[in-house]
């Protein structure tokens, strides 16, 4: 994709030689994107639809440790955490703009490689880049992507649309990309002591995968299309499951019963979770970064989805006064507690 394969200062190009050549093999995929970078504004054309906005703010050291995360993964991951906004409202997404903040450390050929995780990720779910700047930074690297996508008006999930009686289903499994994040910050501590010792990461490829690689459930809001549901509410599980259930809850003034024994975790995960003496299914409720989709449907469609192997129905909604609870495997009941990431809690 980029031929350079020598350490280049990112000065000697300057910020528009820069941008040039980093947007010189992008492909414009999308019928919608009229004209993409190259101008002073990308011109789009969504013929009739409702237009989807979302932006994400990526900073190292705090949402990405660049010891253990390659940059071609980290550029996949910042399009993907972006994309998966769009997709829990239950819109296509046609095009994202990225902006980037470069200390003077990364040369041309480490911005070749981040580039080439971004595009990849955008040719995987057909998006084109059509915009976004660059900047000097003094405070390491700083990556935004805004995404643009579209949907009919009757298509579009929100959040505060759950209704009494519904039940709340997840795709995939949860907790992964939180054990992940142990795993990769436990191989980091060994090498620091012992720079000697190799990472010991054998046999543990898809919850390291969760954390670097993730990928936006765009097969579910298509499934779910084609199974002739439209879920009542939605979110993606960026902050964990129980924070982002509650934001579903507050926002339609609802109470919910969630089970325990019905969150999907995997074996990897569970077993991982284990040995480092972390309860996987807090893992689950307050880890975070798993994208995956969070979201409500009617009763009537549990026919539709009983039999999917992909998606797990774990608890239901209920009046705002019956409060927020988790139902444990022993049937306790306990309230949800909203412990998932937040982005100013103090190290």
């Amino acid at each position: 994709m980029f031929e350079n394969k020598e350490r280049t200062e990112i000065e000697k190009l300057g910020e528009f030689g820069l941008i040039d050549y980093l947007t010189k093999n992008i492909i414009i995929n999308n019928p919608s994107t009229v004209k993409g970078a190259g101008d002073d504004a990308a011109v789009l054309n969504f013929s009739g639809k409702k237009t989807l906005i979302s932006t994400d703010l990526l900073l190292e050291g705090i949402h990405f440790d660049l010891a253990y995360t390659p940059l071609k993964h980290l550029g996949y991951k910042a399009i993907q955490v972006n994309l998966s906004d769009i997709y829990a409202m239950n819109g296509t997404v046609g095009q994202v703009t990225v902006s980037l903040g470069l200390s003077s450390k990364f040369p041309l050929e480490a911005v070749e490689e981040l580039y080439e995780g971004m595009l990849l990720a955008c040719k995987k779910y057909n998006v084109d880049i059509v915009g976004g700047d660059t900047s000097a930074s003094k405070q390491g690297l700083v990556i935004s992507v805004t995404s643009i996508g579209y949907a009919d008006d009757e298509e579009i999930c929100y959040r505060n649309t759950a209704n009494e009686g519904d039940l709340i289903c997840v795709s995939g499994d949860l907790g992964g990309a939180y054990v992940g994040l142990q795993l990769l910050e436990r191989e980091k501590k060994i090498f620091l002591e012992n720079p000697a010792v190799q990472p010991d990461l054998e046999g543990k490829d898809y919850i390291v995968e969760r954390q670097l690689k993730p990928e936006a459930r765009r097969d579910i809001v298509l499934l779910l299309k084609d199974l002739g549901i439209k879920p009542t509410a939605m979110i993606d599980i960026s902050d964990g499951l129980s924070s982002d259930l509650m934001h579903i809850c507050r926002q339609s003034e609802k109470g919910c019963s969630l089970y325990e024994e019905k969150i999907p975790l995997d074996p990897m995960t569970y077993e991982t979770a284990r040995e480092f003496n972390l309860d996987p299914t807090v893992c689950a409720l307050s880890g975070g970064e798993d994208y995956e989709l969070l979201f409500t449907v009617s009763q009537s469609d549990y026919e539709k989805i009983k039999n999917n192997s992909d998606i797990s129905i774990i608890g239901h909604i209920n009046e705002k006064a019956s409060g927020m609870n988790l139902i444990s495997k022993s049937g306790n009941v306990h309230p949800l507690k909203a412990q998932g990431w937040n982005a100013f809690s103090q190290p």
